[in-house]
């Protein structure tokens, strides 16, 4: 097994399932009566009234599929789900994620739990990682979290598919200090903090990649030759190096 910093010992934390409206509610059945979702495993339901006077919408449910034995709290599978709710005339981002891919469902991404957010988003900064929101705290629960740019290479659209990143019960001394560090940078809002700032990135058609193209574009010119089994450790080190030294000059 690899020896490597605690911080980067990833457990999955939870999925996010974008959904067409049709397969919204037949997919909350489903989860019931399928995967055997009780009432308690029903961990929230979003809503949000678009236009005044037409009730609310469900924008996201996230249900509970099994608990861990040695630690439930932070051994749980659970899936987040998310339609396009807003009005048809509307613009939205998860609207087009799907349509842009012919999808009737969509992996959207995938939420990654460490052990100590701040170490690992100071590693990723500094090989080069875009995050498109800045650290955000939980309104209902303790935890902080940040959301990456898509993968996707040059020449080709969004893949409307990123990673989040996030820790568990922080320290009130790791949430102070967050706070302090830049109080406009830190906000206490989480799935709503995504989903304006995916809107964003949409109706501007700007999506932000994961990797910047200029540093996609060094790593595939000098690996993007070789076979997988044929990138040595050397290769690695000097990826890294490509990375750090492209991720300070853009720092300036």
């Amino acid at each position: 097994m690899t020896k490597k910093p605690d911080f980067l010992n990833f457990q999955v934390d939870h999925m996010t399932l974008l959904l067409q409206p049709p397969l919204y509610n037949v997919a909350y059945v489903l989860f019931k009566t399928i995967f055997g979702v009780g009432p308690g495993d029903l961990l929230y339901d979003k809503r949000k009234e678009w236009t005044p006077g037409e009730g609310e919408k469900s924008m996201t449910y996230a249900m509970r599929l099994g608990t861990g034995v040695d630690d439930p709290k932070l051994v749980n599978t659970i899936i987040a789900v998310v339609q396009p709710s807003e009005p048809k005339n509307q613009p939205s981002h998860v609207r087009s994620m799907l349509n842009d891919h012919g999808a009737a469902a969509h992996w959207q991404h995938i939420a990654l739990r460490t052990s100590d957010l701040l170490k690992f988003h100071a590693h990723a900064i500094e090989r080069g990682v875009n995050f498109i929101t800045p650290i955000l705290k939980d309104e209902e629960e303790n935890l902080i979290q940040v959301f990456s740019g898509e993968w996707y290479f040059p020449g080709t659209k969004a893949s409307a598919m990123f990673f989040e990143f996030l820790q568990r019960d922080p320290s009130d001394q790791t949430v102070e200090k967050l706070r302090d560090q830049n109080r406009r940078w830190f906000r206490d809002e989480t799935f709503m903090g995504l989903y304006a700032e995916k809107e964003r990135e949409y109706q501007s058609g700007k999506v932000t990649p994961f990797i910047d193209e200029a540093l996609f574009q060094k790593l595939y010119d000098r690996f993007g030759g070789k076979n997988t089994w044929e990138i040595s450790d050397a290769d690695l080190k000097a990826a890294e190096t490509m990375m750090t030294d492209y991720a300070r000059a853009k720092r300036g």
